[in-house]
């Protein structure tokens, strides 16, 4: 008796676990056994093949996207020699659509002439309309997605003026704001609010209604329900107007340099057009795309950071 009182806890604990196994029936040892290697198999193969597809990181994922951005270039390289070879050839009128080399030499030359004061001076016009147009759609695609009042008084107006063309406004804003810097503003603000607006109204109004139950259950203040759960709801759907605003901001741009503007790409284009000069329009188009490209990439990157907690398919 006192040597059985003496064993260790751990000795009394083999001994119950032991006598346990050997109570258990054969068939639900051998139930428990096929299951501990099913699920062992199971996860062998969730381990050992993972797809890329499906969102699973792999040692190889950078060269991924290295040839996705190789794909991504064939298509523009391709149009360029087919282009590049039919002028040189005769197939098109040089005067017409200049060959891309003779586009490099113009840019090079469009350099040497101050081509980086125009490029800086459409940027940050961009920038600044972007960025009001942006914050003040925000704010009010916010009221309206949070309140069915401001959503009676306000959206109907919106969805009119949305329709609106760009150019129908530089006659109005030379009236009202002269020919400065102002009116362009302005009008890169008017491409770029409809979108986000877009954007952040359905991405609130199109949060299921469930989470807000729940939210409420929980008894979140409002503070703390519209940062956990309706802005996350709705992130996707503002990080996309976000985005789409953007561009339009460059389309506006472009009509809002037209407007008496002395310095900007939308005045190469317009010295372009004026001195018959296709290599420089076709130059400026070039700068156009690429700084859309990289503006709308550095949003890409935004998005994709913001959203990493998504369990989506892509």
């Amino acid at each position: 008796m006192s040597s059985q009182l003496a064993a260790s806890p751990t000795e009394a604990a083999t001994a119950h676990r032991d006598a346990t196994r050997d109570t258990t029936p054969a068939c639900d040892r051998g139930s428990a056994a096929a299951g501990s290697a099913a699920a062992a198999d199971a996860g062998t193969v969730a381990v050992a093949s993972p797809d890329p597809t499906f969102g699973v990181s792999m040692p190889g994922a950078a060269g991924g996207r290295w040839r996705r951005a190789l794909l991504g270039l064939l298509l523009p390289v391709a149009v360029l020699v087919a282009v590049e070879l039919s002028v040189r050839g005769g197939l098109i009128p040089a005067n017409m659509l200049p060959a891309p080399s003779q586009i490099l030499v113009t840019l090079r030359d469009l350099g040497a002439q101050g081509l980086a004061g125009h490029i800086v001076a459409s940027t940050l016009r961009v920038v600044a309309g972007f960025a009001a147009g942006a914050v003040l759609a925000v704010l009010l695609g916010a009221a309206v997605g949070l309140s069915r009042h401001a959503e009676a008084i306000l959206d109907p107006s919106f969805q009119a003026l949305r329709a609106i063309p760009s150019l129908a406004w530089v006659p109005l804003l030379l009236l009202w704001l002269g020919i400065d810097e102002a009116p362009k503003i302005v009008l890169i603000a008017i491409g770029a609010f409809f979108p986000v607006y877009m954007g952040v109204a359905s991405g609130i109004r199109g949060v299921d209604r469930k989470l807000i139950e729940v939210a409420r259950l929980y008894r979140l203040s409002n503070v703390a329900l519209t940062r956990r759960v309706l802005l996350p709801a709705a992130l996707p759907a503002i990080l996309t107007g976000l985005r789409n605003g953007l561009s339009l901001a460059w389309m506006f741009m472009v009509a809002a340099e037209l407007i008496a503007a002395s310095k900007g790409l939308g005045y190469l284009l317009s010295d372009g057009r004026e001195t018959s000069r296709a290599d420089i329009v076709l130059a400026a188009i070039f700068l156009l795309a690429i700084l859309g490209k990289i503006s709308d990439s550095l949003m890409a990157a935004i998005e994709k950071r913001s959203l990493a907690w998504r369990d989506s398919y892509a």
